[in-house]
């Protein structure tokens, strides 16, 4: 597929592709939707295997924020940065800054922010050279805990839907992944009552956190098949797949990775067999609130107390789902849709 083919395919406004020579450092800032407000989505570095393998990642991804953005009830867009090579690469202020300028470039259109492979500091660097980047030191902070709260709300959501009762106590949850994210919603589980399997890319990672949290450690292939009520992925995407989903016993897929679903179809198939799936932008939307938060001046316990409303939105979105006789990524999407088409016909007043 051509490259304006790919970026007109689901209706996003700008690309932004940019190089620094000085620091051997490239990257592409997609900007989807600004009908709510300005595109706002954090910078991942990634060590992607092609140019376009990180093009399809960061238009799947800044689309997926003007969605979040809208069924959290947020006045934003949505955009997502991504920066190509190795994210464990030292010295990394002129990276950084170069990045900032880009960003710069835009002339606010788009807000930056963390993400994967990138830091607290790494934004101090962004925002040396300019002011449209959140989560720097002396704001809000790392948004992770608050993403994770958000994700385990969803998580009792989803228990209260499947099984009538939102306690977690002696349920078993499958966790992929304990980095930030994935660490804070196993403490957050295990204070709930949950038993909890782990696994992660680092296998000395996740036995630590095994070893602190008293949980058990599997290999990483192993997470599909093993026994538990609920799987929460919280790495990277594309892990509902044609490989692992004749793999599940899970009744309930709710966590933090973006873009679970390999394809739409797979969110169908999920539908089909009885599996209920939290859409991931919705269940995830705690770090968009914290940085939304940290730009309007709000404390750390509003940020963390709205982040507690995703419950309330699956609840919702879950209902539409039974009343409309349709999966829950349709009706997510939906939710999402209305609210931006309803902002959309707003006409101003004038005084």
């Amino acid at each position: 597929m051509e490259i304006f083919e790919r970026i007109g395919e689901h209706g996003h406004e700008q690309v932004l592709f940019w190089h620094e020579r000085s620091a051997d450092v490239r990257g592409i800032i997609a900007i989807h939707d600004t009908t709510l407000g300005p595109a706002l989505g954090g910078t991942r570095f990634w060590n992607y295997r092609s140019d376009d393998d990180a093009l399809i990642d960061v238009l799947r991804l800044s689309r997926g924020m003007t969605y979040k953005a809208a069924t959290a009830g947020l006045n934003l867009g949505g955009g997502k940065s991504v920066i190509i090579g190795d994210p464990k690469r030292k010295h990394r202020e002129m990276i950084f800054r170069a990045h900032g300028r880009a960003v710069q470039s835009l002339g606010g259109r788009y807000i930056t922010a963390e993400d994967v492979g990138t830091s607290v500091e790494d934004m101090d660097f962004v925002q040396m050279e300019t002011d449209h980047v959140a989560g720097v030191a002396g704001g809000l902070g790392d948004p992770s805990p608050v993403t994770a709260f958000g994700v385990f709300s969803g998580i009792r959501a989803c228990a209260h839907e499947r099984y009538g009762s939102d306690s977690l106590a002696g349920r078993r949850v499958a966790v992929q992944g304990v980095g930030h994210v994935g660490y804070n919603l196993c403490s957050l589980l295990t204070g709930a009552g949950a038993e909890i399997i782990i696994t992660d890319i680092d296998e000395v990672r996740a036995r630590e956190v095994a070893d602190e949290l008293g949980a058990q450690a599997v290999e990483p292939d192993r997470i599909y098949s093993v026994d538990a009520e609920i799987f929460a992925p919280c790495a990277l995407g594309a892990i509902v797949n044609d490989d692992t989903l004749p793999l599940f016993r899970f009744e309930i897929v709710a966590g933090a990775a973006n873009n679970q679903l390999a394809e739409e179809r797979h969110g169908q198939m999920l539908h089909d067999c009885g599996t209920l799936y939290a859409p991931d932008y919705v269940i995830n939307a705690g770090g968009l609130i914290n940085v939304y938060g940290e730009l309007n001046g709000w404390s750390a316990e509003r940020a963390r107390r709205q982040a507690g409303e995703i419950y309330h939105t699956l609840l919702k979105l879950f209902e539409l789902a039974k009343e409309q006789g349709i999966p829950t990524y349709i009706a997510a999407d939906r939710l999402a849709e209305q609210r931006i088409d309803n902002i959309a016909r707003l006409k101003r007043s004038w005084i």
